[in-house]
């Protein structure tokens, strides 16, 4: 039994290899197929792609993009958010131990993906925006999309509940309301099964009450 399944396995195996090889071989003759105006013109055309690209990233950098940072004042925060389209802001207290967690994670997810401007803002600094976009709970990332509140990340409930979530996780959720570029499973998130993928909470703002903010971690002073 074990040797059929061995060898239903090998056999398997040599047919994706054969596909793959088959797939190569066809691109490969198409390439030697062209002559050397369409060679020419292929090249122009994904160098011109790269030059697109490298334009954008420089313009996205010259917006604050690729790092993660903490802006002075609740008035800067409407200048930040006009001139990107996607930005994630982090609501902190300096008291509140879970802030310092997700500092470190938006901080490598901001030099990953530059197409997201990441920023934070001390919520005793902002009580008009904190009032008007109803951030009852630390910490809390607002997710804007041109400009308007497109989700909300509302402590670690969507991270797992609990301290020790891996950044993939974060990116996972962050890829679900289509403010990065995610190049993975949006079905499933990287450290849960696909059951509970369907399971994660988004939050609406009318959905977030009390008066005061309340501390996720319990360490809120």
């Amino acid at each position: 039994m074990a040797s059929q399944s061995i060898d239903l396995l090998a056999k398997v195996l040599e047919q994706s290899a054969k596909l793959v090889e088959e797939q190569v071989d066809a691109k490969l003759s198409k390439l030697n197929d062209m002559d050397e105006d369409e060679l020419e013109r292929l090249k122009e055309k994904r160098l011109e792609a790269l030059k697109k690209s490298q334009k954008q990233k420089q313009e996205w950098l010259s917006k604050g993009h690729g790092e993660y940072r903490e802006i002075p004042s609740e008035k800067d925060f409407f200048g930040e958010v006009k001139e990107s389209k996607n930005v994630v802001c982090h609501f902190y207290k300096d008291s509140t131990f879970r802030c310092n967690i997700l500092d470190k994670h938006l901080a490598i997810l901001a030099k990953k993906h530059v197409e997201t401007k990441f920023i934070k803002l001390n919520v005793e600094k902002a009580p008009f925006l904190t009032e008007r976009l109803r951030i009852k709970v630390i910490p809390t990332l607002a997710l804007l999309i041109d400009g308007k509140t497109k989700d909300y990340v509302v402590g670690f409930t969507d991270l797992g509940n609990t301290d020790e979530f891996p950044t993939e996780m974060l990116e996972w959720r962050l890829g679900c309301a289509d403010l990065i570029n995610y190049s993975g499973n949006l079905m499933e998130p990287p450290t849960l099964t696909q059951k509970s993928a369907s399971k994660f909470t988004k939050v609406e703002k009318k959905t977030i009450r009390g008066k005061d903010c309340d501390s996720d971690s319990g360490s809120d002073d």
